[in-house]
């Protein structure tokens, strides 16, 4: 069975020290080795905030990355800072970056190939707005995602992936997300991932 994964989003919130004040009160709450629990703090937090994780059970993610290692790439930060900070995991594709950044499944595909190539494991976001949903193209959307987002991967490569499946219909829509419509979501990414890589890699 595999093992449950929490992971927080802290987007563009909190300072350094607003970081570190939320990190103190957290980790005495962390008890549960039956999940692996990781946070994800603006880059500016990052550094210290890999000091004060190091002993701990708490993960170090990030929030994105450019799939270069270096050049002149003004605001963006490459995969060797974050790999040298210690940090253990990227979302990629998040829906932000999708709608807001418009940011293509291909360049998503970059920077998990990106990612894999200096050993962070990458947290691939997809799901679909509330315009698409209600076009009923839910699995359409979806398929495009996932597929295009892992093009050119085999299946030893994605032993670390994590698909993370993002409701965008339910967020600041008043339209609530079941767990019905998450696991039908899941059951049919898992079902691509079979399909496409393996039984053993869905």
């Amino acid at each position: 069975m595999r093992k449950p994964i929490i992971a927080g989003n802290w987007k563009m919130h909190n300072t350094v020290k607003e970081t570190l004040s939320t990190l103190k009160e957290l980790l005495p709450l962390v008890r549960n080795e039956e999940a692996d629990i990781i946070i994800c703090p603006n880059f500016v937090s990052l550094s210290e905030a890999s000091v004060f994780l190091s002993d701990s059970a708490v993960n170090l993610g990030a929030q994105n990355m450019h799939y270069e290692d270096k050049g002149a790439f003004t605001g963006e930060v490459s995969p060797v800072f974050l790999k040298e900070i210690g940090v253990k995991y990227i979302i990629l594709g998040h829906s932000e970056r999708r709608h807001i950044f418009k940011e293509s499944n291909d360049l998503v595909n970059k920077k998990i190939k990106s990612a894999l190539r200096h050993k962070l494991q990458p947290i691939l976001c997809v799901g679909e707005t509330l315009e698409e949903r209600e076009k009923d193209v839910t699995f359409d959307v979806i398929r495009e995602q996932v597929l295009c987002s892992l093009g050119d991967l085999k299946s030893d490569d994605l032993k670390d992936l994590i698909i993370a499946y993002e409701p965008v219909w339910a967020i600041g829509t008043g339209k609530t997300a079941t767990k019905e419509d998450a696991n039908e979501a899941i059951g049919y990414i898992r079902k691509l991932l079979k399909d496409s890589f393996g039984e053993d890699t869905a």
